[in-house]
């Protein structure tokens, strides 16, 4: 059960889905004054080394952000270079304010522009990385907390269950010295989200992105789902899942689709392929090629940002037969 470790794929193309969509997705849930909660029910260790012993025999962020700052800087946009040491303050608004300047000197630096759902992505994960040089990726708990606000009262609650990763994430968070905004538990993250839903605050993000290591659980992401829903029916959650040849991983979004569908509430699915190269003989290479997410009650922005954003990502990470994206909405 515990033989998942996210290490060994910090910073790959699912990641890169799953951050630039949960990125887009917090900077517009942001712009209202009212508090947020964000629940991260499967937090991992939340920071990880890409020049560590799990990333380089992996080699996965090499095909995923690695490649993506590496081309985008061959195509004359040097994200990580334009990022001001200010994007690390604390306030909300500031950052808002030079992330969108950063994009704006970046897009005009570049022929077409860089999507903003990719370039905020791409100035926080080069926030974490002042040298220019990657070496840490964040994974969600830490791109979650970047973008609370302290003024609003933001609230964010990490569930690990992994005794290794469970102890790593406490010991991160600690770091951060964010007080009562950040609570860590070492409980089952299904469960434990039960407890806080609904929210005091009436407003919700819920990220679920379990390994997967056990079939069941594509299940319990449903049944999760439909609890949550029952419980908080306004809230925002955003399913990651991969793209993969069982049966289970193609019924989910078509599960979930049903349950929104069911409840009368909005849905966003959005998958990325970055294929596999046969004239490089790299189709035996091992890890994974695509994955998805689900939301339900997303951003009304969010498609028009990813529709921007992913025709750029998989431009730089697509590597020959069976890549691709999609991108569809309904409700």
């Amino acid at each position: 059960m515990f033989s998942y470790r996210h290490a060994f794929h910090a910073g790959n193309h699912a990641d890169v889905l799953k951050h630039m969509t949960l990125i887009a997705t917090l900077e517009h849930l942001t712009q209202k004054d009212a508090g947020l909660t964000v629940i991260d029910t499967h937090a991992g260790a939340g920071l990880y080394r890409l020049d560590s012993d799990y990333a380089d025999k992996s080699s996965e962020a090499r095909d995923g952000v690695i490649k993506l700052f590496a081309q985008i800087r061959q195509a004359g946009v040097n994200s990580a270079s334009k990022v001001p040491p200010a994007l690390t303050v604390s306030s909300h608004n500031a950052r808002k304010s030079i992330v969108k300047q950063a994009a704006g000197s970046a897009a005009a630096s570049a022929p077409d522009g860089i999507a903003p759902a990719l370039e905020a992505y791409l100035d926080l994960v080069a926030s974490f990385n002042p040298s220019g040089q990657l070496k840490i990726y964040p994974g969600s708990p830490f791109v979650i907390q970047r973008l609370l606000r302290v003024e609003a009262r933001d609230k964010l609650k990490l569930f690990e269950l992994h005794p290794t990763d469970s102890k790593t994430l406490a010991a991160n968070i600690a770091q951060l010295e964010a007080g009562r905004q950040v609570a860590v538990a070492r409980l089952d993250g299904f469960e434990g989200l039960k407890a806080f839903l609904p929210p005091p605050n009436r407003r919700a993000l819920v990220l679920i992105d379990p390994s997967y290591e056990l079939k069941t659980d594509y299940a319990r992401v449903s049944a999760c789902i439909l609890d949550s829903l029952k419980r908080f029916s306004t809230g925002t959650y955003a399913v990651w899942y991969p793209v993969i040849p069982r049966p289970e991983a193609h019924d989910l979004p078509r599960r979930l689709k049903t349950l929104a569908t069911q409840a009368k509430k909005p849905w966003l699915h959005a998958t990325l392929a970055i294929g596999a190269d046969l004239a490089q003989g790299l189709d035996d290479r091992p890890g994974l090629r695509a994955s998805g997410m689900f939301l339900i009650n997303p951003p009304h922005t969010l498609k028009a940002a990813l529709a921007a954003a992913l025709p750029q990502v998989l431009q730089v990470l697509g590597r020959g037969q069976g890549k691709g994206y999609t991108l569809e909405a309904g409700g």
